[in-house]
């Protein structure tokens, strides 16, 4: 194991101060329990949208906290669920009078620990909303959940949430959107190498220099099939195909696409990915209104991508562009 670190349960309170140390105008952190809030949380009178899962996904969740995004987010252990006194403390301090938006991937730690918080939240007095990203279409249910996992859309999701509550949206109609934004989205990862945990110091999995895993999770659950490289182009087909399916997408409709890298993927390769993505959704009567193209939601250094589509409406689009400042995703600003 090669990485840049010191103790390797050092690794997420270490990776927190200095994200606090870099951003300090934009985030702030808390430890013992740990989370990341606003620098200018709470805002009176603004719905706190708050989200967190395991670390190891970065930028995803602790990189969208800021104006346009997430009020906090709550890291928990490399690939492990935060704890409920992580999210509980989180939405108190970034509570400002309106009711609390969790924004929950569909995990099974995730959702038994966020519901946890919200029951202590409300026997507190406090209104509390849950949205549930179920997004990915590789397979029904995982070794982490009961019922499709939660990737991609989860990203998008934050940021139009985010930017409604800016813009004073209240409780109900924010997660009423959120729903819809859950309902129509849609995607599917691969994945070329293994990752490895730093407290584990081994790969999660073994691939083969000739192999790739299609569908896979990301914390390096198994996919729909394993089978020998292919090139490209190939690769974004047998993604693309289960996606348009699903939903399903269809000629005329709008979309959000995000191609992603798994975090060992570089730039060039998403954009050859992106290229061939752009080619099928033409060829479908599809077309991408908007787009993202980066390392957005991640599994440690694994190489490989996954692919988003999010069927967008006015709505969702005017949000989408609504203004941002988060120390991963910023424009308009």
């Amino acid at each position: 194991m090669k990485k840049l670190i010191n103790d390797p349960m050092n690794v997420v309170p270490e990776a927190l101060e200095g994200m606090a140390k870099a951003h300090p105008d934009l985030i702030k952190v808390h430890f013992n329990p740990n989370f990341v809030y606003r620098a200018d949380a709470p805002r009176p009178g603004k719905v706190a949208v708050i989200s967190g899962g395991g670390s190891g996904h970065e930028p995803m969740h602790v990189g969208f906290v800021g104006y346009g995004m997430l009020d906090a987010a709550c890291p928990g252990a490399v690939f492990t669920s935060p704890t409920p006194d992580q999210m509980y403390e989180a939405a108190k301090t970034v509570h400002g009078g309106a009711g609390i938006l969790m924004i929950v991937k569909n995990y099974a730690g995730d959702v038994m620990n966020f519901d946890m918080a919200a029951d202590l939240l409300r026997g507190e007095g406090f209104q509390v909303e849950s949205v549930l990203i179920a997004d990915d279409v590789a397979v029904e249910s995982s070794l982490y959940s009961q019922g499709r996992r939660g990737t991609g859309t989860t990203v998008l999701a934050e940021k139009i949430l985010g930017a409604a509550a800016e813009r004073g949206y209240d409780l109900q109609r924010l997660a009423a959107l959120g729903r819809r934004v859950a309902e129509n989205g849609r995607s599917m990862g691969m994945a070329l190498t293994s990752c490895t945990v730093p407290h584990v110091g081994k790969p999660t999995f073994e691939l083969g220099e000739d192999e790739m895993e299609i569908g896979i999770g990301i914390h390096g659950e198994p996919g729909r099939y394993r089978e020998p490289l292919k090139k490209a182009d190939e690769i974004v087909e047998r993604l693309m195909e289960p996606i348009l399916n699903d939903l399903p997408f269809k000629a005329g409709d709008r979309v959000i696409c995000m191609v992603n890298s798994m975090g060992g993927t570089p730039l060039s390769e998403l954009y050859i990915v992106y290229r061939k993505v752009a080619e099928i959704c033409e060829k479908s009567g599809i077309q991408i209104v908007r787009n993202l193209v980066g390392a957005y939601i991640t599994s440690l250094e694994m190489a490989g991508t996954s692919i988003t589509l999010l069927r967008a409406d006015d709505e969702m689009l005017e949000l989408w562009d609504h203004p941002v400042k988060t120390p991963a995703l910023r424009w308009g600003m």
